[in-house]
């Protein structure tokens, strides 16, 4: 467990479940100590099947945004058909990370610097050493991927 980082007990559900709800996604709250549905990674880890995020008190909340965005980037028939694993090349799972970041943004007692601080706690690798640097100065593909699919405007908000 990462105790440094931004757990959904932190923010509680009222804050995330509306931008889920923007993105035909629903937020499933796992009772503490029960296994999350669908987690890739386990323990405290946010899950996804189909159009439903899972976690948990204790599950961070870079973790809910991640798993959130693996469902937003699909298009809805591969969407229907996800469960725990969702990706389908590199370019995708850049695209997510970008997104995760900024829906943090969008996110009031967030922001994208805890998200990208949450990220590097947890463990997220870039070949510049941060999420950050990553964020900044070489993720230009992962943002054009999420602008060619309409899922940020050409300012780099989320739409």
């Amino acid at each position: 467990m990462h105790t440094s980082v931004l757990r959904l007990a932190d923010l509680g559900h009222s804050t995330i479940e509306p931008l889920l709800a923007h993105y035909g996604l629903s937020l499933v709250r796992v009772a503490d100590g029960e296994a999350i549905p669908g987690s890739y990674w386990g323990d405290d880890e946010a899950g996804i099947i189909g159009h439903t995020v899972y976690a948990r008190s204790d599950t961070p909340v870079h973790s809910l945004l991640h798993e959130a965005g693996h469902l937003i980037v699909l298009p809805p028939e591969r969407r229907a058909q996800t469960h725990t694993d969702a990706t389908d090349s590199i370019a995708e799972e850049d695209a997510v990370c970008y997104l995760q970041i900024v829906l943090g943004g969008t996110l009031p007692g967030v922001g994208r610097e805890r998200v990208m601080h949450d990220m590097d706690a947890w463990g997220y690798t870039f070949r510049l050493g941060s999420a950050r640097a990553w964020f900044e100065q070489d993720a230009e593909n992962a943002r054009n991927w999420l602008i060619e699919r309409g899922l940020l405007t050409s300012g780099g908000e989320p739409v």
